[in-house]
């Protein structure tokens, strides 16, 4: 039988935020050189990418790949 979804743990409750803060954008923007606090307003400020998940590719599938030798090659023992 398995656990039900709301008796997870704490940790697993955390999920990424698809929205940042306006601090956040400003801290973004300002580190790559798209805001001056001086002279640009902090409203209206343009949209900031937020993190996002990359696809994990199959280590093992690709290990396995990389280990087999290329058509036409027979491996040779190590003497």
């Amino acid at each position: 039988m398995s656990i039900h979804p709301s008796l997870r743990g704490a940790d697993s409750l955390i999920g990424e935020r698809s929205v940042l803060t306006r601090v956040e954008r400003l801290q973004k923007l300002q580190s790559s050189g798209k805001f001056d606090a001086d002279s640009d307003s902090v409203y209206g400020l343009p949209k900031v990418r937020t993190k996002f998940k990359v696809a994990k590719k199959k280590a093992a599938a690709d290990d396995a790949e990389a280990e087999a030798p290329a058509d036409g090659e027979a491996e040779t023992p190590a003497e």
